[in-house]
């Protein structure tokens, strides 16, 4: 048994840590059972039991002077690359939402928890920021769920490996799957401006498909909601193989508290296409100061105020364009556009503007990504 948080142990059981999902040749697999015009932002898991008491209090532990020592971890991380940025440009139908709830207006500069945040559209309208690295990296995610078009969001981490969310992907505690997912990087409106591509497995944590998944909340606030998707590969114009990431580059990724301070303190960008802005047809963005909360199964928490279809989007540090350096050095977490984690749940109290994600560990990301690469090594070439 490995302890990576007070209270809470894991097991290490090799390959059976992992469960994988094949799929069949089908209809699902070209795309033509998708309906992007009737999709429907997947409903975003949501804490019932997280209070503004709660946030504050994650924030006194996050500010306090001692280091969370009582979590015994290594940090590691894999280099992300920039891509060629040659387009494959395609058309498909923007979706088309209508509010079934309503709320009354309240402030969102930062919630009444008082964690500042700044959400905003990541398109400039002009500026196809979409289509540039390392945006284009993140993505737009269409599953079926009995029949129906339901979207989340999603981002490579090599050339033809993509990460999300596992409730994308199954049902918490059901050993079911959804099926069809497909991946369109960098979508903008109706634009789909490097293609789309198809999926050929799936890969979960056993614990969190099987309902043994430690959770603060069950099937919410959980240590493994992560999940990995093998892509399909094309032929490209030159009938060579080609994979997403040869055209949008890959996110570096990060495990094991990679880039947090000892305190478990960090700054988070977050992508994702939430339905609640722009209807799920642009790319959003969020920054945020983020800190890891020991009292919710060691889950990334921050300010944001976005909501289902977000879901699988990913929390990156030091995100942008790296700068010259012309009278400085590096800081002591240098990696460039480094996921450490995806976006897993929201708050049920619509005024406590706060997100999570399952931690990466190398018991989960890292063993999911390496189990994937093994058995799809094209995938995960540089």
């Amino acid at each position: 048994m490995v302890r990576f948080n007070a209270g809470i142990s894991i097991a290490i059981i090799g390959t059976c840590f992992l469960s994988l999902i094949s799929q069949a040749k089908s209809q699902n697999r070209d795309g033509n059972a998708i309906n992007y015009e009737q999709s429907m932002p997947f409903t975003l898991p949501l804490a019932q039991h997280f209070t503004d008491e709660d946030a504050a209090k994650v924030m006194t532990e996050a500010f306090s002077p001692s280091p969370q020592t009582d979590i015994l971890m290594i940090p590691g991380s894999v280099r992300g690359s920039t891509g060629s940025g040659e387009k494959n440009q395609i058309t498909v139908g923007a979706t088309k939402l209508i509010p079934t709830t309503t709320s009354p207006v309240i402030s969102l500069d930062f919630g009444t928890s008082g964690l500042p945040f700044t959400t905003a559209r990541a398109d400039l309208d002009a500026v196809p920021t979409n289509e540039t690295y390392p945006y284009r990296a993140a993505g737009k995610l269409f599953f079926l769920i009995s029949g129906k078009t339901y979207i989340c969001s999603a981002s490579l981490i090599h050339r033809g490996i993509v990460v999300t969310a596992a409730h994308c992907v199954a049902e918490f505690g059901k050993n079911s799957y959804y099926s069809g997912w497909q991946f369109i990087p960098g979508f903008r409106n109706t634009d789909a401006p490097f293609g789309r591509w198809n999926v050929v497995k799936a890969v979960v944590p056993t614990s969190y498909i099987n309902g043994t998944d430690s959770c603060t909340e069950r099937g919410v606030i959980c240590q493994n909601d992560v999940a990995i998707l093998v892509m399909e590969p094309q032929k490209d114009a030159a009938g060579q193989t080609a994979f997403p990431g040869d055209r949008t580059g890959w996110f570096a990724y990060g495990w094991d508290r990679a880039g947090f301070t000892p305190q478990g303190i960090t700054h988070i960008t977050q992508l994702g296409y939430p339905g609640c802005l722009d209807d799920s047809n642009f790319m959003e963005r969020n920054d945020a100061q983020a800190t890891s909360s020991r009292t919710h199964s060691s889950n990334t928490i921050l300010g944001s105020m976005m909501c289902g279809g977000s879901s699988g989007g990913p929390l990156l540090i030091n995100f942008g364009k790296s700068p010259k350096f012309t009278g400085t050095s590096e800081g002591s977490a240098p990696v460039p556009n480094q996921v450490v984690g995806v976006t897993s749940w929201g708050s049920s109290d619509n005024r406590v503007k706060w997100m999570g994600a399952s931690p990466f560990i190398s018991l989960n990301i890292k063993s999911l990504v390496d189990s994937a690469c093994k058995a799809y090594p094209d995938n995960c070439k540089e």
